[in-house]
């Protein structure tokens, strides 16, 4: 019998047996052979690697006659068999494919999405008079990995966001440069003529009542706040709110709607916080009382004193106060109960006055290497 070739490993395919073999997450079957063959690449015999290893004779050699004609790595996986010849006809696989890559109402059915249920049962009524009888045992199972091999997900809907805005490259990049030079403006520390604000409004918070009162936590008992399902709801209210990108300094305004009535209301206490002599730009959406008439002649009323830099639309996500909404809406409002909006109202001030205690200069990361300012 001719003996057999010694097996040469290179550095990186020893390094990764090894880590194989001490591995407590591969299969129990590739741990053992990337052992043995570790072992037979030092030159053990194969008898002591059986004898080592509590197996058989015959395993280990198919291990390692493995290892040797497709390669250490390669070697530790089973490979491929033939298995049983497939049935399914070519054409039957591309018509579950188009039937999956259409909607279900396009057919008749109410679903939005298909399931795997609905999906085979329209197989099964329609594959016979279509001529495609190899799909007549057609399972679940199957159904999944005919669609599985080409990556077809029929039951999941992922989302986009379509953009709109012709001009969106040239708006970001209008913002971009603007938190540069707010960037540049605090790094040099000198006295400032002018002010950067981040303005939007939070709408929709609402003031949540309980029906039944909050049980606190005992120890060694109950470990956590204990809160009964039910609630009240007592009507929401809207967070108009500015963050200085100079100082960090949140100027919050709290009211039950955000119209353009609101707005010119927040302008007038902006006007009033900063002094006249500067001037104060405001990074803010395209919502609508931002370019109304009555935001307009306020503006025209106090000429000079504000300047507008809109995001892209689509793009609030470009705006620096939503990190603070996303902060306190994981912070102080998150949970939170109260006895009336009155209550709600009084919670959001002080919340939004201990934040300004220490203030936080949020900063714009994302491209900001890209920016070139002359």
């Amino acid at each position: 019998m001719a003996k057999r070739a010694a097996l040469q490993l290179t550095s990186q395919q020893k390094e990764e047996l090894t880590r194989i073999s001490q591995s407590r997450t591969e299969s129990v079957a590739t741990v053992r052979r990337a052992k043995i063959l570790l072992k037979y690449a030092q030159g053990q015999r194969i008898s002591r690697i059986t004898q080592e290893m509590a197996s058989t004779r015959p395993l280990v050699e198919r291990c390692i006659d493995k290892a040797l004609a497709f390669g250490p790595l390669p070697s530790l996986r089973d490979l491929p068999r033939s298995g049983h010849p497939t049935m399914i006809t070519e054409e039957a696989r591309a018509w579950i494919l188009s039937l999956a890559c259409r909607k279900p109402t396009d057919l008749g059915y109410a679903n939005e999405t298909w399931t795997y249920s609905l999906l085979l049962k329209h197989i099964q009524d329609h594959y016979e008079h279509l001529g495609h009888v190899s799909l007549a045992k057609l399972g679940k199972g199957r159904l999944h990995t005919i669609l599985n091999k080409s990556n077809i997900k029929p039951h999941k809907i992922s989302y986009y966001l379509e953009r709109k805005d012709p001009e969106f490259d040239d708006k970001m990049a209008t913002l971009l440069y603007v938190y540069k030079e707010v960037e540049l403006i605090n790094a040099a520390d000198g006295d400032r003529t002018s002010v950067t604000v981040s303005y939007d409004e939070k709408p929709g918070i609402q003031a949540l009542k309980n029906i039944a009162a909050d049980l606190l936590p005992v120890p060694n008992q109950h470990p956590c706040l204990s809160r009964d399902y039910e609630y009240k709801r007592l009507g929401p209210v809207s967070l108009l709110a500015a963050i200085d990108l100079h100082t960090g300094e949140v100027t919050p305004l709290v009211r039950d709607r955000h119209r353009s009535k609101e707005f010119v209301e927040f302008l007038g206490i902006l006007d009033d916080k900063y002094p006249k002599d500067w001037k104060i730009r405001m990074v803010l959406d395209n919502h609508s009382a931002h370019i109304s008439k009555e935001t307009q002649k306020y503006l025209k009323n106090n000429p000079d004193r504000f300047e507008f830099v809109f995001t892209p639309k689509h793009g609030s996500w470009l705006n620096l106060i939503e990190m603070f909404f996303s902060k306190i809406a994981r912070s102080f409002l998150r949970h939170i109960r109260v006895q009336s909006k009155e209550d709600l109202v009084e919670r959001i001030y002080k919340g939004i006055e201990l934040i300004n205690r220490e203030p936080v200069i949020f900063r714009w990361r994302y491209k900001m290497d890209e920016i070139a300012v002359a």
